[in-house]
């Protein structure tokens, strides 16, 4: 993880300045240089090893750390059960694992700090055996706390010690079922930072999105995203948005040209996916489309604006009818009248209907790189991740917001020859290349997604007028009260 911004993403650092944390499963762990007892815990089999980084001064003035950052785990019981319940303050949740010895918990404070010890508020599930680990790296761990005859309740386990990632892990369960937290807290010394909260609200919150609407631009061969510079190189694709997205097209170039084919004239961005097929006809879509901008995780006030330039494919061209069921960004596959939650293209369709789609993005960004081709230069994994269990992966901490495509055709009656240029009905993705004006989005955001609206694309919630618009009927920005 790298730290979150302070209200909108910054650009991204030159390649190479940073390298991401570990996505290993399996905690690495060094030997312990050197143990000492623990008078006050002995009674629980106690060790610490001591990684002196800091002076116990510094550390003494003992901040809790582990609020709300960003957490993963070996395993979780459900989705209600995740990890970040651990590290919420409530205890009214919790982290439970599934009912095996070896699991781990581990905990992503942002940056390195000195640390004095660590609190374990356990549910009945308890660990009777387990150590607890810091590193710097998120690859290599030192061993400062071991607990071998642990008998729940509320542990306080002390030590001297630095580092920027505090993991839990149990080898001896003290009961048949898993382990369960209510909290894991790290205390230590240093501030936390997180991205300033937006105004509080008393509304009842039922969504946290805005609308992007856009109509048909063009169809062309190119891809620049995934074949940048090779004019005629992808198979068709159908673009909204920008009307000069082709090969060629870079940020600058879509921030240079306004001609635009959605609602917000400030979105210069430019969307595309492949064309769909009826015969050799190619059909193209006749209303506007609805581009949802979401929140992915479910603290939706920590959503950050997209960083300029970022580009992302959603979507698999090779993947099988059971993982294009399956994918995270699935929502109800193909439709049309009475059908949905098809994975192929229905073979008949209600005439006048429409047939649609609907499709999530990943929402998770690794903070650095804005393109797929840089992560991968860089030998790292995507640069874009889904959410898991509510909150972004530790490897891709940055939310932004989640796009979800609704795209429908003018196509009904005998479907049998419709299809996709991509080739099998499962090849469904979709290109995102970011070129909003960044004030409009960074207030779209804030007012729409940060703020629980269901917001029209002016950033005005029908239900809610009290709450105002980011643009007024003209789409000029409204000045902030």
């Amino acid at each position: 993880m790298f730290p979150l911004p302070t209200r909108r993403p910054t650009p991204a650092p030159a390649e190479g300045e940073r390298t991401a944390p570990s996505s290993r499963t399996e905690p690495i762990r060094r030997p312990l240089p050197f143990a000492i007892a623990l008078s006050g815990l002995a009674a629980l089999g106690l060790v610490a090893g001591s990684l002196v980084a800091a002076n116990a001064a510094n550390a003494a003035s003992g901040t809790l750390l582990s609020k709300g950052a960003l957490t993963s785990a070996s395993s979780s019981e459900s989705g209600g059960l995740g990890p970040r319940f651990a590290v919420d303050g409530d205890r009214s949740t919790r982290w439970a694992s599934n009912p095996t010895d070896d699991e781990w918990l581990r905990i992503d404070l942002g940056a390195s700090h000195p640390l004095e010890r660590v609190v374990l508020d356990w549910e009945a599930a308890y660990g009777s055996a387990f150590t607890v680990e810091v590193s710097d790296d998120g690859q290599s761990w030192d061993t400062v706390a071991a607990v071998t005859a642990g008998t729940g309740g509320v542990q306080t386990l002390e030590f001297t010690g630095a580092g920027r990632y505090v993991q839990f892990v149990g080898s001896d369960r003290g009961t048949g079922y898993g382990y369960s937290l209510y909290e894991f807290s790290v205390y230590g010394d240093g501030e936390v930072v997180d991205p300033e909260d937006p105004p509080v609200f008393n509304d009842e919150v039922t969504h946290h999105e805005f609308q992007a609407n856009c109509t048909f631009s063009h169809n062309r061969p190119d891809d620049p995203i995934v074949f940048p510079g090779q004019p005629g190189a992808s198979h068709l694709h159908t673009f909204v948005g920008n009307r000069s997205t082709d090969a060629f097209t870079t940020t600058d170039s879509l921030l240079a040209n306004a001609g635009s084919t959605c609602t917000v004239p400030q979105d210069h961005s430019s969307y595309w996916f492949p064309a769909l097929y009826k015969g050799t006809q190619v059909i193209e879509p006749d209303i506007p489309m609805t581009i949802y901008y979401k929140s992915g995780i479910d603290d939706y006030r920590k959503v950050q604006p997209f960083p300029q330039g970022l580009r992302f494919v959603a979507g698999d061209m090779k993947a099988t009818v059971d993982q294009f069921r399956t994918a995270p960004g699935a929502v109800e596959g193909w439709e049309c009248g009475g059908i949905s939650k098809s994975w192929e293209i229905p073979d008949y369709c209600d005439p006048g209907t429409e047939l649609n789609i609907r499709y999530q993005a990943p929402s998770c960004w690794d903070g650095m790189h804005l393109t797929p081709q840089a992560a991968k230069e860089m030998g790292h994994g995507p640069h874009m991740a889904y959410p898991v269990n509510g909150q972004c992966p530790m490897t891709h901490p940055i939310a932004v917001p989640m796009i979800e495509f609704k795209i429908a055709w003018p196509v009904s009656g005998d479907m049998s020859d419709v299809r996709l240029a991509s080739g099998s009905d499962q090849s469904w993705h979709y290109d995102f290349f970011n070129a909003w004006e960044p004030e409009v989005l960074d207030r779209l955001v804030e007012q729409c997604i940060n703020g629980g609206l269901q917001c029209n694309p002016r950033g005005y919630d029908l239900y809610k007028p009290h709450r105002g618009a980011v643009l007024d009927e003209q789409y000029r920005l409204i000045p902030k009260a």
